[in-house]
């Protein structure tokens, strides 16, 4: 009995937490959260699948690919520290240089496939050589895909890119993120808002060098930002 109440007031406490997203998000996350306490023999191996570009994938300057530094690892300490009798398994689907449409026609192939218990989407970064309108009917398909498969989903905005000026609200890095919050918004679903979090930086330190390990490409500094946008919607 005290089981069963403990269990219903943290579920309790996770919608109150979570109340601005969509009852099935907000569920889901809840739900997820309840897996990652379970203790043996009544666990079970969570799958967390990363989609998207060279960011998640590792990749610093030179083509040298930090796996361990990367924010889905990152994210996995993070989660062993908060959960640790958990079994979770990082997948990442991600791939250097692609952009949304690509992503979207690998979807139903590439992540569905690993029933996953929660997917991660982060294309903006690459989304602006596609352009506003193309990379937003292809997220919204990646949306589609997920949901009519009952997939949970968190959206991420992009990390920066150093040839777009911060000080412009107009850029086009910046317009992406208010597309991938819109697309969150209408979907009710939870969104890991890297893209402020640098701003935020930017705004107090008057540059984002130090978080960054190339032009386009964060160090570990810049994933554990990452990584942490992301923390908030999972931990207890």
């Amino acid at each position: 009995m005290k089981k069963i109440i403990m269990s219903m007031y943290c579920l309790f406490i996770c919608l109150i937490a979570n109340a601005h997203l969509g009852q099935d998000s907000l569920q889901n996350l809840c739900q997820l959260k309840q897996e990652l306490k379970k203790v043996f023999p009544h666990n079970r191996t969570i799958n967390l699948v990363f989609h998207g570009h060279s960011v998640p994938s590792g990749y610093w300057a030179n083509q040298e690919v930090h796996t361990l530094d990367s924010y889905p690892y990152i994210l996995l300490g993070l989660l062993k520290k908060e959960y640790p009798k958990a079994v979770i398994n990082i997948i990442v689907t991600a791939i250097g240089g692609e952009h949304a449409e690509k992503g979207e026609a690998r979807f139903l192939n590439d992540v569905l496939p690993h029933r996953p218990d929660l997917v991660f989407i982060d294309y903006a970064l690459n989304d602006l050589g596609l352009g506003l309108a193309r990379a937003n009917v292809a997220w919204d398909q990646m949306i589609s895909y997920a949901k009519s498969n009952g997939t949970p989903l968190v959206l991420l905005t992009p990390s920066p890119d150093q040839r777009q000026d911060m000080n412009n609200p107009e850029n086009m890095l910046s317009q992406h993120a208010r597309q991938i919050r819109k697309l969150a918004r209408m979907n009710g679903l939870p969104i890991a808002d890297s893209y402020a979090a640098f701003e935020t930086v930017f705004r107090t330190e008057g540059t984002i060098a130090p978080l960054m390990s190339h032009v386009n490409h964060p160090n570990r500094l810049g994933h554990e930002l990452i990584a942490n946008e992301i923390f908030k919607h999972l931990k207890r």
